[in-house]
This record gives C-alpha cells, sequence and structure tokens, in this order.
C-alpha cells in the first residue's frame, strides 16, 4: 500500500528526491513520515508531515524537505546537500496512532552516498 521511489547513488553534496506512492485507502487523515536505517542502526526519523506539522531529524534539518500531495495519495522528500552518513535504507510510513506496531510501513529504497 506504500510504495517508495526515487532511491539511487549520489555524490557527496549532491541531491536526491524520493516518492512514496499510498494506495489502498485514503492517507489525506494518516501523518506520513520518512525513517532511515543505516546497516548496524536503529531505524531513525527522517521527518513526517501532519496536517500543518512538519517535525525533521536533527540530522537532516535544513537539508531535506518533506511535502505531500493529498489529492495524489503522494509523499516526498526532497534531500540536498547529502553526506555519506545519509547513507540508509529509506522507507516510508503512514499512521493513526504513532509510528510504533500501528504504523503501515513501504518497503524502502536505498541511499547511497559516496564521498
Amino acid at each position: 500500500q506504500l510504495q517508495a521511489s526515487g532511491g539511487g547513488l549520489v555524490q557527496a553534496g549532491g541531491s536526491l528526491s524520493l516518492s512514496c506512492a499510498a494506495s489502498g485507502r485514503t492517507f489525506s487523515r494518516y501523518a506520513m513520515g520518512w525513517f532511515r536505517q543505516a546497516p548496524g542502526k536503529e531505524r531513525e526519523l527522517v521527518a513526517y508531515i501532519y496536517g500543518d506539522r512538519i517535525e525533521y531529524g536533527d540530522s537532516v534539518k535544513g537539508r531535506f524537505t518533506i511535502s505531500r500531495d493529498n489529492d495524489k495519495d503522494t509523499l516526498f522528500l526532497q534531500m540536498n546537500s547529502l553526506k555519506p552518513e545519509d547513507t540508509a535504507i529509506y522507507y516510508c510510513g503512514a499512521t493513526l496512532r504513532g509510528w510504533g506496531s500501528a504504523a503501515i510501513w513501504g518497503q524502502g529504497t536505498q541511499v547511497t552516498v559516496s564521498s
């Protein structure tokens, strides 16, 4: 029901744009967000959006921008000034009640930033 796309390989300082297409239900009432998980690390918040509220993880503030198009049930993540430490699998998620077991997750897309 959540299909992420747009990952790839980019050099440090470059940009990538991720998309997450939602289907199967109306997601306009859901909080939607991006999380990432690097090898050997915990999954961490990148950004989420819920109505007018937007929150970013500290490590991406000022570099990443999250947005959504409710008419198209699509979530976006514009990533600029990428760093090697941004390398991870990026997952899009949606939830009505927190980011734990109630959340719905997509399959993830790999982002690799070379130095």
